[in-house]
Parts: structure tokens; C-alpha cells; sequence
């Protein structure tokens, strides 16, 4: 309901606005993909919601302002992405003085970082594009209709990709159980994806005719 609500101040601020909404998404989710949660006794981690609300940032882009536009937002939040990882790894390579007490915390989240990222660029992008193509063909399919219908589509195809490269990739040894991960995130992106988009396809409606 946050991100929801977040999707659409972003799309009522503008264009801009919702391009550095997904990215910040992005940044959250790779940060908070290590923490795990223990949900009806599976772990899961703590970023799906967050992937969800980088699709219907997406969406809103290609809807609202065009293919163009939402092209180049994959690109931008890759850059993003590419510009975090970089920058981290050089933080962490700096030697802390003595009185430094946040290195070893750092260096916990942040290791994981490369492998993370890399990860989740490959999924990321795999996934993304995928969206994007399926999008904007259920849109020709359906006549420009049914706006609801299409993002849960395009989403539902793309995260199952997501999640199983990403799992795989990003994850496999470094978790509890990969296979509770996949299930879970995949059926906690469905449920946040089910309650979030009528929320904000209704709202970004309601603030584009009222421009």
C-alpha cells in the first residue's frame, strides 16, 4: 500500500519523478534482498514488494509517456544499479581508522554486493524486457483496453523469470532454502501485485484527468 501510494505521488509530480521512484526501488531492493523473514514458517526475503512497484513504475511510463521513455528508464535504472555497485565496492576497499565501528556491518551488507547486483542486473534485464515486449503487445492484442488486465500479464510472466534467475544466480548457497525463497517471493509478488495494482491504475487514472 506504501509503494502504492509512492507510485502514484511520483506519476502526479511527473515524468521525472517516476523514473527516479523505480530507480530508488531498485537500489532498495538489491540492498534488502539479504534480509530474510520467516513468513507462514518459509524464509522469504524482504524485497519483493519493492520489484512490483518497479513494474508498475514501468508500466506507467510506457501507458502515460510512451515506449520511448520507458526504454530508456530500463537503461537508466541500470546505470543506477551499475554506479551502486561500483561505488560500494570502492567504500569498502577504504581502510577504516580506529575509530570506525560500522565497517564490519558494512562490509556484511555490502559484501554481498557484487554477486547480488550482478545477479539481479542479469534478472533484472531478462525480466524487465520481457515486460516491456509483452506489455506492449497485449496493449495491440486488446486494443488499447482492459489496463488492468495488461499489467497483470506482462508482470505475472515477467517476475516468474525474474524470481527463478535471480534465486538462482543470486542466492543459491548463501540461503536457507532456495526453493522456499523462489515459492515465496514468486506467490508474495502476486499478492502485492494483486492488492497494489487497482490502487494505483485507479489513482494515476484519476490524476491524469485532473491535470
Amino acid at each position: 500500500i506504501v509503494i502504492s501510494v509512492g507510485t502514484i505521488i511520483a506519476l502526479r509530480l511527473g515524468k521525472e519523478a517516476l523514473v527516479a521512484f523505480l530507480c530508488i526501488q531498485a537500489l532498495i531492493a538489491n540492498i534488502f534482498v539479504s534480509k530474510q523473514i520467516l513468513l507462514f514458517g518459509l524464509c522469504v526475503t524482504g524485497t519483493d514488494a519493492f520489484i512490483i512497484g518497479c513494474d508498475l513504475s514501468l508500466n506507467l511510463l510506457q501507458e502515460y509517456f510512451g515506449r520511448k521513455v520507458a526504454n530508456k528508464t530500463i537503461w537508466i535504472s541500470f546505470s543506477v544499479l551499475l554506479f551502486y555497485l561500483v561505488m560500494t565496492q570502492i567504500q569498502l576497499f577504504y581502510i577504516p581508522n580506529c575509530y570506525d565501528t560500522m565497517h564490519p556491518p558494512f562490509q556484511m551488507i555490502l559484501g554481498m554486493a557484487p554477486r547480488i547486483i550482478l545477479a539481479s542486473l542479469v534478472a533484472y534485464l531478462t525480466a524487465i524486457k520481457v515486460e516491456y515486449i509483452l506489455y506492449q503487445w497485449l496493449k495491440s492484442k486488446l486494443n488499447g483496453r482492459f489496463l488492468i488486465l495488461r499489467n497483470y500479464g506482462a508482470i505475472i510472466v515477467s517476475q516468474l523469470l525474474d524470481t527463478i534467475i535471480f534465486s538462482i544466480l543470486g542466492l543459491w548457497g548463501s540461503v536457507h532454502s532456495i526453493i522456499h525463497i523462489m515459492i515465496l517471493s514468486y506467490i508474495i509478488k502476486l499478492i502485492a501485485l494483486f492488492i497494489a495494482t487497482p490502487l494505483v491504475f485507479t489513482g494515476s487514472k484519476y490524476f491524469i484527468n485532473h491535470r
